[in-house]
């Protein structure tokens, strides 16, 4: 086990600095290249400085990081709530036909509206700047990408495996705790790396459209204020932030499934 966490490490570590390679490169090359005011437009060289090379760099981090801190907060809450939601969903339509014929075709419907065009809608529901507007944005984000990576999960269970709990007096709640939840797990650890982005982006709209916190809220602020370091320099910490994350979600895969022998493809 021990093997496979330094494995996982290492290959995360290895992905991540290849990532952030890429994303610094483009970023050069969009500021550098692209003809962009440099006024505006602010290249990694800028940000570094601005946070923690300048006189005032550690200022700036100050006003940065409880910004920072709120949006983890949201997106949290978001990637909690559509997770869980995702997950009953998928054990609810394995256990009836019924409710997924009765509840996907509005989940379906729900997807295919553009989230901002609902945003108002739902901010007037649940009330704007309250948790429970971000925590609906954010769930929506998570939640159907979760759902269709968990059901594929769930079927993916072979008839042997739930005859057998069924030989032995278990019913389909039986078959689902001992055989298909656990063979599922791949594809929800799957769901939750593919989520972390997802969920900080519900949360930075939420942020924008109802709250007026955290980075979300503030890039408007910083936009219309012409603090365009401040803008640009929360946006790459953001980033680096969801990198984290997803790294961080990849190696608890790998350790939980390698003590369940089973075999992860780390991607």
């Amino acid at each position: 086990m021990i093997v496979a966490l330094r494995r996982s490490v290492g290959r995360s570590l290895i992905n991540a600095l290849a990532t952030v390679l890429i994303v610094l490169a483009l970023w050069w090359a969009v500021v550098n290249l692209t003809g962009i005011s440099t006024y505006v437009a602010k290249g990694p060289g800028e940000v570094w400085e601005f946070l923690f090379t300048a006189d005032d760099a550690a200022e700036n981090r100050m006003g940065l990081w409880p910004l920072i801190g709120q949006t983890v907060q949201d997106a949290a809450l978001g990637f909690g709530v559509g997770m869980l939601v995702a997950l009953l969903l998928a054990v609810a339509f394995s256990l009836s036909k019924a409710i997924e014929a009765g509840v996907m075709p509005l989940a379906l419907l729900l997807r295919s509206v553009p989230l901002v065009a609902i945003a108002p809608v739902i901010v007037l529901i649940t009330g704007r700047g309250t948790a429970a507007s971000v925590a609906v944005i954010g769930s929506i984000v998570v939640l159907f990408p979760a759902l269709a990576s968990i059901l594929f999960g769930l079927s993916r269970a072979t008839k042997e495996s739930l005859d057998l709990v069924h030989v032995y007096g278990g019913g389909r709640l039986a078959q689902l705790r001992k055989v298909s939840v656990p063979g599922a797990l791949p594809s929800l650890f799957a769901a939750a790396r593919v989520s972390v982005p997802g969920a900080v982006t519900g949360a930075l709209l939420a942020e924008w459209l109802s709250t007026g916190q955290g980075i979300g809220g503030m890039i408007v602020k910083f936009t219309a204020t012409a603090r365009f370091d401040d803008l640009w320099a929360s946006v790459a910490i953001i980033t680096l932030l969801t990198l984290v994350l997803y790294n961080l979600v990849q190696i608890a895969e790998t350790l939980v499934l390698t003590r369940m022998g089973m075999t992860t493809s780390v991607a």
